[in-house]
């Protein structure tokens, strides 16, 4: 295995990983199988609805009477209308963006601290080490949706607490993904230099082996996303997330569920548009993660 330095940082070249920085690893994702093209376009068109939908949806997602409740799919309405008449395709558009606000602060939140004290953890190598998996390996054993339910039961239902509750079990499998990467890095002949240096630890973690594994921690906060998506709109659903008359999609399908056999529209369209973010998502990592030379990212847990 070579290394290069650059600025007395070492990159390790990971087999099976195209020549040079991560940065050219992006290049082979053109040479990739359709449906990860198709998926990476699908989730542009998310992210510019995001972005950009508030500024051209034709009515206020909150507005009552914005026409005759039930209304089905037409010109006026391309997705209908709910039982209180409000415009379900700017719902839909509205959503977007608290759905990946909400996604993107869980998923972000996790990587950053799983990330840290990954890297941290696997240069240590000691006693805290050793302690600190443990206490992870038992907290990975409860089941996260169960014991999310009960801390927001106890702790309330707003967005900081759903957000930190997401990001704290999504940030256990992180911290173990991540550790697990780095401690291939730390053995290495440039780290020990850095040691004998007299560099700090900190200085060593974060100048010779986070950059050696920011290739899986990109990976990493890609397939988090998709499940903070997931996972927040299913803690919607059971009415532990946003509250009504947030157009957030789990919250709709929530309370569409009694008009579904005679408005089905209401129920379609959130669930088509969390399908296809959740699966583009999952298509994007793992495309992202072929082209980075890491494998499948599917054998990962929740």
């Amino acid at each position: 295995m070579t290394h290069q330095a650059a600025d007395s940082t070492t990159v390790l070249s990971v087999p099976g990983r195209a020549p040079g920085s991560v940065r050219r690893s992006w290049e082979t994702i053109r040479d990739l199988p359709a449906p990860y093209l198709l998926a990476t376009a699908v989730l542009a068109i998310h992210l510019l609805v995001a972005l950009t939908g508030p500024l051209w949806a034709p009515f206020d997602p909150v507005k009552l009477s914005a026409g005759p409740p039930f209304t089905s799919p037409s010109p006026d309405h391309l997705f209908g209308t709910d039982n209180f008449g409000r415009d379900v395709f700017s719902r839909v558009v509205h959503g977007e963006r608290v759905v990946l606000l909400l996604a993107f602060s869980a998923s972000g939140l996790a990587v950053l601290v799983g990330a840290s004290l990954g890297v941290i953890l696997a240069y240590l190598r000691n006693w805290v080490d050793e302690s600190a998996m443990r206490v992870v390996d038992l907290l990975l054993t409860i089941p996260p949706l169960i014991l999310s339910l009960l801390l927001l039961s106890a702790l309330g239902s707003g967005y900081v607490i759903m957000i930190s509750t997401v990001a704290f079990f999504f940030a256990l499998r992180v911290l173990t993904v991540i550790r697990a990467a780095a401690l291939n890095v730390v053995t290495e002949d440039f780290v020990t230099a850095a040691r004998l240096r007299g560099e700090s630890a900190w200085s060593v973690a974060r100048r010779e082996v986070l950059p050696n594994v920011m290739s899986t921690v990109l990976v990493e906060f890609s397939l988090r996303t998709g499940y903070a998506v997931l996972f927040i709109g299913g803690l919607s659903f059971l009415g532990f997330g946003a509250a009504p008359p947030t157009p957030e999609w789990g919250l709709m399908i929530s309370e569409a569920r009694p008009y579904v056999t005679n408005a089905p529209w209401i129920v379609l369209a959130p669930s088509l548009a969390l399908a296809s973010l959740v699966v583009s998502l999952s298509l994007f990592t793992e495309a992202i993660s072929e082209a980075l030379g890491l494998g499948s990212s599917r054998v990962r847990d929740v």
